[in-house]
């Protein structure tokens, strides 16, 4: 982590109540995603840094309800008293980027019966798509992912937060804080590739440029229509299919946005949908929309969620070669 440290000492409680079912566990610790440090999963509390509003704060979040009446104790950590309406905008922030107030009721109805989804469903009903970090942030996350290991990914983004993020001390925790765009803005591309970025530091330096000249608003962009909200995406350099599809879904929300599949996950469909080792793309599109057509995005996340919390009670050899973390 950065060498400064930011101490957080003030604390407000609030609670949230998602729309039910909801399940806490499932929503807020999602075992496919690379372990990072500005997050943290421990005796069923999660927590995170979250830098918002040009400030830095802790998260915590507590589960102090249940599945079908579900509430979430959210503590804010704090340098200084906040008010009410600073309190406010971080709730409604947490609240959407873990898609609380999202009914996904239809999609039980619709798809709740399907003899791949129903046990997945059985053991994981009211999982919902999340993201804890803002949109820049998550494309960091897309950047360090592209054409690497798991295990390399990690390494690139602890240098990221080695060099320019800070270390954030609260609630007896001590958590990465990603940085400020400036920070970035502000450096060479020599200097991000000597973290050993390789050519991700082009695409780091160019989107960096993109958001601190564009000025974009997340809220808006939350709203636009998935049609001119994909395009807006696939003008920011360095956004593909891949990660379009990704920020459409994790960051925004959009159930339906699976168009494309990269090679390591054509890989565990073809296993996890056809139990064979390699199915063409173009078969396994066709048949997720078949079966799940308008939530097919959201289907698959329930299934690889699913895989990954099997991969923690027991060895995937097939998947553990495909990971290599």
């Amino acid at each position: 982590m950065g060498n400064k440290v930011i101490n957080l000492r003030h604390k407000h409680k609030v609670e949230l109540y998602p729309v039910p079912p909801f399940t806490f566990e499932g929503t807020v610790h999602k075992t496919s995603h690379f372990p990072e440090t500005d997050m943290l999963y421990e005796n069923n509390i999660y927590w995170q840094t979250l830098r918002f509003k040009d400030r830095i704060y802790g998260i915590k979040l507590k589960s102090i309800g249940n599945i079908e009446k579900p509430i979430v104790e959210l503590t804010i950590y704090s340098d200084r008293d906040l008010e009410d309406s600073a309190i406010e905008k971080i709730s409604l922030e947490i609240e959407y980027r873990f898609d609380m107030k999202t009914d996904i009721g239809k999609f039980y109805e619709e798809c709740g019966n399907d003899e791949i989804l129903r046990p997945v469903i059985a053991r994981w009903k009211g999982m919902r798509v999340s993201s804890h970090t803002s949109f820049y942030e998550f494309l960091v996350i897309t950047t360090v992912l592209q054409n690497a290991t798991v295990g390399r990914s990690v390494k690139m983004l602890e240098n990221l937060f080695q060099k320019y993020g800070v270390i954030v001390d609260f609630g007896g925790k001590n958590l990465s804080s990603f940085w400020s765009l400036m920070s970035i803005f502000n450096t060479s591309e020599a200097e991000l590739r000597s973290l050993k970025l390789g050519y991700r530091a082009r695409i780091l330096k160019r989107q960096t440029e993109h958001f601190v000249k564009s000025n974009f608003n997340e809220n808006l962009l939350r709203q636009m229509p998935t049609k001119d909200l994909k395009s807006k995406l696939l003008s920011i350099y360095g956004v593909g299919p891949s990660s379009v599809q990704y920020l459409l879904f994790e960051v925004f929300k959009r159930y339906d946005a699976l168009e494309y599949i990269p090679p390591w996950e054509q890989k565990i469909y073809s296993r996890l949908l056809f139990g064979k080792e390699s199915v063409e793309v173009e078969t396994i599109l066709k048949e997720i929309i078949n079966m799940w057509g308008r939530w097919k995005m959201l289907a698959m996340h329930y299934i690889f969620e699913d895989l990954f919390w099997q991969r923690k009670n027991k060895n995937i050899p097939w998947l553990e070669k495909l990971i290599r973390l």
